[in-house]
């Protein structure tokens, strides 16, 4: 709640769970960045910069990946595990935690929790929400722990068992949690693993499983009948491997003859590059390949795949799967002439295909409105303020080189860009603007007509 002094003495004003959602994570953001401004926190002992370090923050609760210091390098043991426990807290939610927390103390989860839990979760209710935040631990830390183990198999030969073990841990919880944040050095994330399979793979399954939705995940293990799984999971399980195959095949011709990128690998290293650099734009932000040196046409895929983003629910960002898929049989309902909206031979309520096209239009904007002010703020091209732009909006993490290049403005910039993207555009609107919005719900006007399109 907040108290708020008015002509008749104070006010009290009780947060809505979605406001909540959003003042959370900023806190732990700015909690996270003080952590990281201490001295201890950097590799040379100096302290950082605050803004380096509140960009730093932002990017990891909000498992973006976009640095503007190397991780590797600039922070120290202290400062990168301050970095991991941001990654783990922004992926899982602060509310997991809290709940966590909360059950090891012996404490009851009371409704309003319940209900923030169910906004962070996006479930459909509270019923079983705290069994979910539980299921949701379990899972999370054991798929995380089967990845640090198969990482750090690669990793040992090469760093000794005590830095390997960490960078399989580090990487694990990284890719899970969609972040992208590496400890490699010298910004080049995975590229000196292009063709390792066993990196190659761990780390895609890992982006895959952590950008499904908790709730999917959930029942396909309970359940492992694709009929029988709801319509929702349906739905994100059919987009994510159309956009996965479709991705990968258009990699692969794009830049089978660059010799910058494809061109001058295997055709093992072709097809491994093809699957990660279709999958990681949702919403990652490992590489493999060098960026800058793709095709314009590779880069604009990149870009349609980090706006789409990944699946409610998860670790990930971007418009989400789910969106993206309503608003196409939108397209194909119009088309036909129908007046629903159907998938799997299921029609989809007014509500929700009115927040699909909210959710698609904000975000468009946000992505076009930063874009235009990166253009005129930094110095740079065209493609690299729009990839960075919707970058930081699905929280992906890939850059074409422009976040290290960012002045304090830039950098302010990508940090509102993130923060936006992590919580969602519809979800800052709705918790700044709930009592307006509830306000303009009591009153109905007359219907009329107007000329469209």
């Amino acid at each position: 709640m907040l108290l708020k002094e008015g002509e008749d003495g104070v006010k009290i004003y009780r947060l809505q769970p979605v406001q909540i959602l959003a003042l959370g994570f900023a806190a732990v953001i700015l909690i996270g960045a003080l952590l990281l401004k201490l001295p201890i926190s950097s590799a040379d002992g100096n302290a950082t910069p605050f803004l380096d370090c509140l960009f730093t923050a932002t990017s990891a609760v909000c498992v973006t990946g976009l640095v503007t210091l190397d991780t590797g390098t600039h922070w120290s043991l202290f400062g990168q595990v301050i970095i991991l426990l941001l990654i783990q807290i922004g992926g899982l939610g602060f509310m997991t935690f809290a709940t966590m927390f909360a059950i090891i103390l012996g404490r009851k989860i009371s409704l309003k929790e319940r209900l923030i839990m169910q906004e962070a979760y996006n479930a459909f209710n509270i019923q079983g929400i705290v069994k979910l935040a539980i299921y949701v631990m379990g899972i999370t830390f054991s798929i995380e722990g089967l990845g640090a183990i198969l990482l750090s198999t690669q990793f040992i030969p090469q760093y000794g068992w005590k830095r390997g073990i960490y960078y399989g841990i580090f990487h694990s919880v990284s890719a899970f949690c969609n972040a992208g944040f590496d400890l490699i050095g010298g910004f080049r994330s995975l590229t000196p693993y292009t063709e390792n399979v066993v990196i190659n793979l761990t780390v895609m399954s890992l982006i895959v499983i952590g950008g499904l939705g908790f709730g999917v995940v959930t029942e396909i293990i309970n359940n492992r009948n694709f009929k029988k799984l709801s319509l929702h999971s349906k739905v994100v399980i059919f987009a994510t491997t159309i956009l996965i195959v479709t991705g990968a095949v258009a990699f692969f011709i794009l830049e089978y003859n660059n010799p910058k990128t494809l061109g001058a690998l295997s055709f093992k290293g072709k097809i491994l590059s093809s699957l990660f650099a279709s999958i990681t734009p949702r919403t990652a932000g490992f590489n493999t390949i060098n960026l800058p040196d793709m095709t314009t046409a590779s880069k604009f895929l990149t870009i349609i795949l980090m706006f789409i983003g990944a699946s409610p629910g998860s670790t990930g960002g971007g418009i989400k799967t789910t969106t993206a898929t309503l608003i196409l049989m939108i397209v194909l309902a119009v088309i036909k002439g129908r007046e629903d909206t159907e998938i799997f031979e299921r029609r989809i309520p007014k509500e929700l295909v009115y927040r699909a096209v909210g959710i698609t239009f904000i975000s468009f904007m946000l992505v076009i409105f930063v874009t235009m002010v990166l253009s005129i703020t930094q110095q740079g091209e065209f493609m690299e303020f729009m990839y960075e732009a919707t970058s930081a909006f699905g929280t992906v993490g890939l850059s074409l080189g422009l976040t290290t290049r960012l002045d304090a403005i830039g950098k302010l910039i990508i940090i509102f860009t993130m923060y936006s993207g992590r919580v969602g555009p519809l979800t800052l609107a709705l918790a700044f603007a709930r009592k307006q919005l509830m306000a303009s719900k009591a009153i109905k006007y007359p219907e009329d007509k107007i000329l469209v399109g």
